[in-house]
């Protein structure tokens, strides 16, 4: 739902169809005014969220059931449609009932147009290209916060770093990034949910913070971007990994096994990255890993479970729903495109990731997957934490 519209026209990079920032002063885009400890951040009236699948949608209506206005922009009229007439998303999240205050829209610059902050939810590779269309409708002026995961597999860049690449420098001081355990399906209904917001700016992942927090939505702020974005893009590819040792019944301490070293190869990734092992503890580390590789609510979880699935003789197979949505799941599971990604970045920056690894032969190269799930089981007997150079769990707490 969130894919960029091929069939507008391509607004020009400046003129009078770009937006234009609120006059100089409290509010404005001028300097911001030094903040002690007991600043309190104004409280935002209108924000826009662009994208409406699942999780935009999600996001939209827990900020709306806040009090807040929100212009939502999707790319499919009938998403827009569905909305505006019955306070629904019956394409993308169906069954859950959306605040009159989410008003949809198919046009960006209508979305935008007096939002406070801007919440970007567009798949990690039409990003580059929405931009490229969309860009000269965007305020600089307030928070740009990203909600994608992934890992472009052209450039090997997360969506921060395309932000940063493809935005002009005065949007960059504005930028913050949201990530952690958060199915959209739980947020749409207001279940307890906690997420990380980072930013390189520290006030702007307050202000951020202060915006989304609730009392069943607590909203931690932390300056790692790239640590965040990266625990986000892997941990789809360690879920398929599960859901494909889960399906084969391999049991509850092999999936804890995948999970744990899983955070050994989000660590040294990070690291390389040059995010902080610290990251790997949070809600977006380990929080998100152990949500995405534990439910069947998640799609790359569900389409691991459905490769092992196919790969069981049918009067084996378990009578579960997931191997039946297989093909629907393996084209919107992050984790299949993220797995060739990781693979060359892992490659690029000569990082050991096994099970990544294993998961792109399997998906990439045609790998039988019973064999790569056992192909890791006979690997080399090592010690746990030398590759940390010290234990990154001491260092990390």
């Amino acid at each position: 739902s969130d894919l960029p519209c091929a069939a507008m026209s391509m607004p020009g990079p400046s003129g009078p169809s770009g937006p234009k920032p609120p006059p100089m002063g409290p509010g404005g885009p001028g300097p911001s005014p030094k903040r002690g400890p007991t600043h309190q951040v104004s409280p935002v009236r209108k924000v826009a969220v662009l994208g409406g699948g699942a999780f935009g949608t999600a996001m939209a209506n827990h900020l709306a059931n806040k009090g807040i206005t929100v212009q939502l922009w999707a790319r499919e009229e009938e998403v827009v449609q569905s909305i505006n007439e019955k306070h629904e998303n019956s394409i993308y999240l169906a069954g859950i009932p959306l605040s009159q205050k989410i008003i949809a829209s198919s046009n960006v610059a209508d979305a935008v147009n007096g939002a406070e902050q801007v919440y970007l939810i567009i798949p990690t590779p039409f990003i580059e290209k929405w931009l490229v269309e969309y860009q000269s409708h965007l305020p600089w002026w307030v928070p740009l916060v990203c909600c994608s995961k992934g890992i472009e597999k052209e450039s090997l860049r997360t969506p921060y770093e395309i932000l940063v690449d493809e935005l002009p420098g005065k949007y960059h001081a504005k930028l913050a990034v949201v990530s952690g355990p958060s199915f959209a399906k739980e947020i749409g209904v207001g279940l307890p949910t906690s997420v990380t917001c980072a930013a390189h700016d520290s006030e702007v992942a307050k202000q951020v913070q202060v915006t989304l927090a609730t009392r069943n939505f607590r909203v931690y702020t932390a300056t790692d971007v790239i640590g965040a974005e990266l625990c986000g893009a892997l941990k789809n590819v360690l879920a398929i990994a599960c859901g494909a040792s889960d399906g084969f019944g391999f049991g509850a301490n092999a999936r804890a096994a995948l999970i744990t070293r899983g955070l050994a190869e989000m660590t040294r990734l990070v690291v390389k990255k040059g995010g902080k092992a610290s990251t790997i503890t949070g809600l977006a580390g380990v929080g998100d890993l152990v949500l995405t590789c534990s439910s069947n609510l998640s799609r790359n979880y569900s389409v691991g479970h459905a490769m092992a699935s196919n790969a069981v003789p049918e009067h084996k197979r378990s009578k579960d729903e997931s191997a039946k949505n297989f093909n629907k799941d393996l084209a919107v599971a992050e984790g299949v495109k993220t797995s060739l990604a990781v693979h060359l970045l892992a490659e690029k920056l000569g990082v050991e990731m096994p099970i990544c690894a294993s998961v792109y032969e399997v998906i990439h190269k045609g790998i039988d997957i019973k064999t790569a799930l056992k192909k890791l089981q006979d690997r080399p007997l090592r010690d746990e934490h030398d590759e940390y150079q010290g234990t990154w769990v001491w260092s990390a707490l």
